[in-house]
């Protein structure tokens, strides 16, 4: 085996982290920073090659939206001699042919897909971790070193969740802040129901606040709408539906939701 691959070796063998492909895609967003203050402290020869090296990485990028933007040039059928006649008026026209007919087909689909779960409030406000937890001080060994945290927002937890035992516990969800059931409005029916929270889909402030269930304004959650009677076109009866938190539930003291239809 050559000297070189024994990483890929081991890769085969035991797999990889799970976070591998994060911690690649961090990696390779902070080397503009390295490159940049290279840059800015090299001297004398060594700062020469960085320099060439530099110089010819641009022309490369240069190339390439170059050969991005010729795709959108717009051009002409080149049709030959055809077999009906055309008016002297016609003979200069052509057909007009767009390099990007088939990407643009593509992002209108896309587009078409996304439009389909539009939602409500499409911007929210940013919350600060400052903001979202406290730093708990109680106890000896946490007061040291102040690594535990509680949550200020409200929260969902399943009804099978249990509570790790308090001294591995580093997020705590207080019991008074737990909203199990949503006031969820239909748009289409114009009403208003107040149905049970199957699970937070998605908190658009982070991923962990989505993996801890935390409810802020316009998470996306999703509750059992099997007492508003909805079918599919296939005859089914529908159990779980989406819905986007409308208000801001620490100040109002309940969650108001627009399902997404």
């Amino acid at each position: 085996m050559p000297q070189n691959e024994y990483i890929e070796r081991f890769q085969k063998q035991h797999g990889k982290r799970l976070d591998h492909d994060e911690r690649v895609r961090k990696r390779a967003a902070r080397e503009t920073k390295h490159v940049s203050e290279k840059a800015q402290n090299l001297r004398g020869l060594r700062a020469k090659l960085h320099q060439q090296k530099r110089h010819k990485e641009k022309i490369q990028m240069k190339k390439q939206i170059r050969q991005q933007e010729e795709k959108n040039v717009k051009g002409s059928e080149d049709t030959g001699p055809g077999k009906t006649p055309l008016p002297s008026y016609l003979l200069d026209r052509s057909n007009a042919t767009n390099a990007k007919a088939l990407s643009s087909a593509i992002k209108n689909k896309r587009a078409e897909k996304a439009a389909k779960f539009s939602v409500p409030l499409p911007k929210v406000r940013g919350i600060s971790e400052a903001e979202m937890f406290k730093v708990v001080k109680t106890g000896k060994k946490t007061a040291k070193k102040s690594w535990k945290r509680m949550i200020t927002k409200p929260t969902f937890v399943g009804p099978d969740f249990t509570r790790r035992p308090v001294k591995y516990e580093r997020f705590i969800r207080p019991m008074g802040l737990r909203y199990k059931k949503a006031n969820v409005t239909h748009p289409e029916l114009g009403v208003t129901v107040q149905l049970p929270i199957i699970s937070v889909k998605k908190n658009p402030q982070s991923p962990m606040y989505t993996q801890l269930g935390v409810l802020t304004k316009g998470t996306i959650v999703e509750v059992n709408v099997s007492e508003l009677g909805l079918v599919t076109a296939g005859g089914k009866v529908v159990w779980g539906r989406w819905a986007q938190v409308t208000n801001n539930p620490e100040n109002d003291g309940c969650l108001n939701a627009v399902l997404l239809v």
